[in-house]
């Protein structure tokens, strides 16, 4: 009878594009005076900062006051979270050309805070953000036609919004106007500038933006194959918050490219991968327990961060956490409990876990004998580039089921 095949891989992801973006500055001093009141937790100065705001908004028709005290209520600063009010104060901003206001209210319409979801209106307060200068507003229309939420999808116009965005100077717009350029999606496909928007995105901060331009470098893509230079941009990607840096420089330390191999400093960023939700790190941090590879040998552990990465919907983290199960490493052995996580690899398009599946159907491994189940997942497991579920499939197929 054929045993479980196991497999183990490192891997890393390329970035794709972001989503909408959400401003957190504004520039006012009672908004200044709020942060440093939160920061002290002080409730008396709070109250009174955002008094100020209030009075500047009300009786001096000061703009920037209503969009900053519509931020206070949006996000509770000072005072009870009340999106209807902060929806009242950005609208308000927004008609006195602040272009902030336009893109805050935007958001609550693109969200349905304080008022019915509207994909609509959104877009109709981001064009005036944008036409106000406001590169946020721009990088959201261009995300929306990027996406075609709430508008017909149209990449063409989607560059216009996220070239005008990284004019001025939004890293993200700069990072999906890379993106465009790396697809060839509404413009003609240039790795060039796709790597010189990448690099721009990089500079204003945008962690996306040093991974992908990193990726360029250790793929070669329209510049010389570097792997220092790759992890060069994958440390300041992780130093920016972006786990799938954190990932790819692990997997550097790990495999010995553009630097020396030390599995030590490979765990130490696969843990920080992981603590920023990106599955894959956990899984990797998972795999050096079971292996023992920079760390001491420790199942326990290797089952806690497959589970998160599993969790976090990485296949790999499933399928290796049904392996534990199957063999009863580090727990008690429950096959029935092994296949439930195979097929949640299988869904999220593991291909062993559903040559797996196809195995314990086939032979009544923790489930009812079935064949002809174990046909549907041999084929699975074929149509994801699994050979030997392809012969298997074969096999049960001149055989009748």
């Amino acid at each position: 009878m054929k045993i479980f095949k196991i497999m183990l891989p490192v891997i890393a992801f390329l970035a794709v594009g972001t989503g909408y973006a959400n401003k957190n500055d504004v520039n006012n001093n009672a908004d200044n005076n709020i942060k440093v009141a939160e920061q002290h937790n002080d409730e008396e100065s709070l109250d009174n900062a955002n008094r100020v705001l209030y009075e500047n908004c009300t009786n001096l028709n000061d703009e920037v006051a209503c969009n900053s005290l519509g931020y206070s209520y949006s996000e509770g600063r000072g005072v009870k979270q009340n999106y209807s009010k902060a929806n009242i104060y950005y609208e308000k901003a927004c008609n006195m050309n602040n272009g902030e206001g336009c893109y805050n209210l935007g958001i609550l319409y693109r969200n349905g805070r304080g008022v019915k979801q509207d994909y609509s209106k959104a877009k109709i307060y981001d064009e005036k953000a944008c036409k106000m200068n406001d590169g946020e507003g721009c990088h959201n229309l261009g995300y929306s036609y990027d996406s075609g939420i709430g508008v017909k999808q149209d990449y063409s116009k989607a560059n216009i919004y996220y070239e005008k965005a990284c004019n001025l100077n939004v890293g993200r717009g700069c990072y999906n106007l890379g993106i465009l350029y790396d697809t060839g999606r509404g413009v003609k496909q240039d790795y060039k500038k796709a790597n010189t928007y990448y690099e721009k995105a990089c500079n204003l901060s945008d962690g996306t933006g040093c991974f992908n331009f990193g990726n360029s470098y250790a793929e070669g893509k329209d510049v010389k194959q570097d792997y220092s230079k790759a992890n060069i941009y994958y440390e300041k990607a992780c130093n920016l918050n972006e786990g799938s840096g954190c990932l790819n420089l692990g997997n550097s330390y790990s495999n010995g490219e553009g630097l020396k191999q030390d599995y030590k400093k490979a765990n130490t960023y696969y843990e920080k991968a992981c603590n920023l939700n990106e599955g894959s790190g956990c899984f990797n941090l998972g795999l050096s327990y079971a292996k023992g590879q920079g760390v001491k040998q420790d199942y326990s552990k290797a089952k806690s961060y497959y589970e998160k990465a599993c969790n976090l919907d990485e296949g790999l983290g499933c399928l290796n956490l049904g392996l534990l199960h199957a063999k009863g490493l580090g727990l008690r052995q429950d096959v029935n409990v092994a296949v439930s996580y195979f097929k949640k690899s299988c869904n999220l398009k593991n291909n062993t876990a559903c040559y797996n599946l196809g195995i314990a159907y086939n032979n009544g491994i923790g489930v009812r004998q079935n064949r002809t189940t174990a046909k549907e997942y041999y084929g699975k497991a074929c149509d994801l580039g699994n050979q030997e579920g392809c012969d298997n499939y074969r096999k049960l197929n001149e055989q009748g089921y």
